[in-house]
């Protein structure tokens, strides 16, 4: 589960900079290219929205993942427990959340996406003339 947690964070930063990247640009030189002002704020919605689905894809991966381990290791733990002893192996605990670093991957997706809007809906947008 952790190669693919970092797989998948990598593929949501990548996307993520290009994304916010193109909707920069795109506020830096709308005027100089030609674009009008309800075209160029109609395309860092789009940007921002499509960095969004990004967003919701990967914590989607992330948080499905998660659920897979935590089936395999119950399972790991019936078989351990008829082919061992009862309690050889501790059963996970949504308790131990905290300390999974998915779950601040996850925070700092949602942190990230949060921020993007709130800068692109109180600069950028308001920006474009």
């Amino acid at each position: 589960m952790n190669e693919n947690a970092h797989r998948f964070l990598a593929l949501y930063q990548t996307l993520a900079t290009t994304l916010v990247g193109a909707a920069l640009a795109l506020f830096v030189g709308y005027k100089k290219w030609g674009i009008s002002p309800d075209t160029a704020r109609s395309g860092v919605i789009g940007l921002l929205a499509l960095t969004t689905v990004v967003a919701a894809f990967t914590m989607t991966l992330i948080v499905v993942g998660a659920l897979s381990w935590l089936d395999y290791r119950n399972e790991e733990c019936d078989i351990t427990d008829e082919m061992v002893g009862v309690g050889f192996r501790k059963r996970p605990r949504p308790g131990n959340l905290s300390r999974w670093y998915e779950t601040y991957i996850l925070i700092f997706i949602i942190t990230s996406v949060v921020t993007m809007w709130l800068l692109g809906g109180f600069l950028l947008l308001p920006g474009i003339k």
